[in-house]
Order: structure tokens, then C-alpha cells, then sequence
């Protein structure tokens, strides 16, 4: 689980991430609109795409609050697991929006590239300096809870957006005001939805991932048997696993572990369970204990995991070939 959470949630003193949140919004909400009259009033097109990214921003981070606020609901009869899957949707949902800004960034460098327009550069710096501020400010709230949550790291790379957007924007400004080249307005606006895409495709590919049912990050299931048989006394097969995340820091997992005849179950079954939860921070997990016998081995074709690669019916009197009485797998998977 995510440390900084764990300290969140142990000191009152402490601002959580969800406070982060809220305050990162009220920051990037009061600076939007004094980026809309700067960009308005000198012509800037870095400070217009900078603050339609903000306005972009200032929803995000309200979807990102939201979901935190709306994460801390118990579970319920629909949803047994409660609602922590809400910060991964706000995440994929911001890195969808992510890649809409680029799109208008783009097309409006474009357009700035073909009929050049004036900038005044003072007016640009002054609001770019003060936007630079702000938005480092905003970021460096969110960037603790950015590594190990993805809701916060969706939120962070639109603040991240913010910033480069003033940076650009300030070096835009000092170039017009020292040499009267427009054309790098609208360029540093390119290199801006460049370094935003990338950020935004991370986001929405770690995202999707855990929608998915992904396996969690950090964890190698195809070596998980043989860790376990080697670590843990007893354990003679591991099969029939499955790992997925409800959040970047909430990992679960299922699977059936066959235990030597002469093994204790339940003393097996609480090593297991240590070991899952000091080595990879897996809390919950639910172990079938078997010995001997799979339960579920005449449905293992039913998990999309058959026991031949390459599986044939029987024959008239219900038997199989020497070839396909021989599962390439062994166990039930």
C-alpha cells in the first residue's frame, strides 16, 4: 500500500491527498481567469492554450476530488468492494481530456504558424511569471500522492500540462520582446503538446491496465508458484492464479494451492497469506487449500485456460487419445 497513504491516514495532522486536491483546484480555478484575461489582452496564444488547459484542469481535479470523496463510501450490496475504483476511472477519464487539449493546441499552433498574429509581450511575461507560481505551487501539492496513486498522478500531469504552458510562455515572451519573432509563440505551444501527450498516454495506459483487470505492477504471476514452493513449507503446486487492482495501491489476488498430505492447511494457508503480504503488499487475498485434487479441475476449460493447448473430443465410447490424456499443463489453471 501506498506509504504516503498509510501516514495519511495515521496522523490527523497530516494533508491527504484529497485535501491536496482541493486546494491544487482552488489554485488552478483563481489563476484560470487571470490567464484568460492575459492571454485575451496580449494576444498570446501559450497563455490561451495554457489556460483552456486550466479550465480542463480545474474539472479534472474536481473529478479527482470527487472520486476520492466518493471513494470513502463502505461497500455495498451492488458493490461489494466499495467505490475505490472511482480514482481510476477520474485518472483514465483526465488522460482522455489530456489528448483532447493536445488536438486544440495543435490546431491552433497551426492556424498561428499560417497567419501570424501580434503578441504583446510585457502583459505575457507578467501573467506567465505569476501562472508559473501558481501552477508550481499546485504541483508540487499533488506530486507526493503522483507516484503510487494514479487519480493523483492524473491530476498531476494536467498541473504538469499548466506549468510547462507558462514556461513556454514566459521564454516566448522574452524572445518577442528581445527580438520580435512571433512564430515562437505558437512553436513552444508544439513542444508543450508534445511533453502533455506523453504524460497523457502514460496515464491512460496504466489506467487501462488496472480496467482491464490487468495483472498489479511489480508482480510476475508466471513465477509465483515456484517462489511459493520454494519459500513456503508445505506447498507442493500453485495454480489457478489470477491478480488484478482495485487502485495502483490495492492489489488482490485468487488462487488454489496444493499442500503436501502431511502439511497443516491452515498453518500453510497463514504463511501464504504473510508471505503475499510482506513481499508484494497484497492484503487481501482468498487461497483455496487443496491436497491432492483440484476441485475445479473438470471446469479448468471453462476459465479460458485448457488443459491441452490443443484439446479433442472423445471418442464414441468417451475416451481420449494417448496424446490428449496428456494435459500440457499440469494441475487446473
Amino acid at each position: 500500500m501506498n506509504e504516503g497513504h498509510r501516514h495519511d491516514a495515521g496522523h490527523g495532522h497530516a494533508i491527504t491527498n484529497e485535501q491536496r486536491v482541493l486546494w491544487a483546484l482552488l489554485l488552478t480555478g483563481a489563476f484560470m481567469v487571470v490567464e484568460v484575461i492575459g492571454g485575451m489582452l496580449s494576444g498570446s496564444l501559450a497563455l490561451l492554450a495554457d489556460a483552456g488547459h486550466m479550465l480542463t484542469d480545474a474539472a479534472s481535479l474536481a473529478l479527482a476530488w470527487l472520486a476520492f470523496r466518493l471513494g470513502r463510501r463502505a461497500p455495498d450490496q451492488d458493490r461489494s468492494y466499495g467505490y475505490h475504483r472511482l480514482q481510476v476511472l477520474a485518472a483514465f477519464l483526465n488522460g482522455i481530456t489530456l489528448f483532447g487539449i493536445v488536438v486544440w493546441i495543435v490546431f491552433e499552433a497551426v492556424l498561428r504558424l499560417l497567419e501570424p498574429s501580434q503578441v504583446l509581450a510585457g502583459p505575457m511575461l507578467a501573467v506567465a511569471f505569476v501562472g508559473l507560481l501558481a501552477n508550481a505551487a499546485a504541483f508540487l501539492l499533488l506530486h507526493p500522492g503522483a507516484k503510487e496513486n494514479l487519480n493523483m498522478r492524473g491530476a498531476a500531469v494536467h498541473v504538469l500540462g499548466d506549468l510547462l504552458g507558462s514556461v513556454a510562455a514566459i521564454i516566448a515572451g522574452l524572445v518577442i520582446l528581445l527580438t520580435g519573432w512571433m512564430p515562437i509563440d505558437p512553436l513552444l505551444s508544439l513542444v508543450v503538446a508534445a511533453l502533455i501527450l506523453r504524460s497523457a498516454w502514460d496515464v491512460v495506459r496504466r489506467t487501462s491496465h488496472i480496467l482491464l483487470e490487468g495483472t498489479p505492477e511489480g508482480l510476475d504471476v508466471s513465477s509465483l508458484p515456484t517462489v511459493l514452493k520454494s519459500t513456503v513449507p508445505g506447498v507442493k503446486d500453485v495454480h489457478h492464479v489470477h491478480a488484478w487492482s482495485l487502485t495502483t495501491d490495492r492489489p488482490l489476488l485468487t488462487m488454489h494451492v496444493d499442500v503436501q498430505p502431511d502439511a497443516d492447511p491452515l498453518k500453510a494457508l497463514r504463511d501464504i497469506k504473510r508471505f503475499l503480504r510482506e513481499q508484494f503488499g497484497i492484503a487481501h487475498s482468498t487461497v483455496q487449500i487443496e491436497q491432492g485434487h483440484c476441485v475445479d479441475a473438470s471446469a479448468a476449460g471453462s476459465h479460458g485456460m485448457p488443459l491441452s493447448d490443443n484439446p479433442r473430443a472423445p471418442d464414441a465410447e468417451g475416451h481420449l487419445s494417448a496424446d490428449d490424456a496428456q494435459p500440457r499443463h499440469t494441475g487446473c489453471r
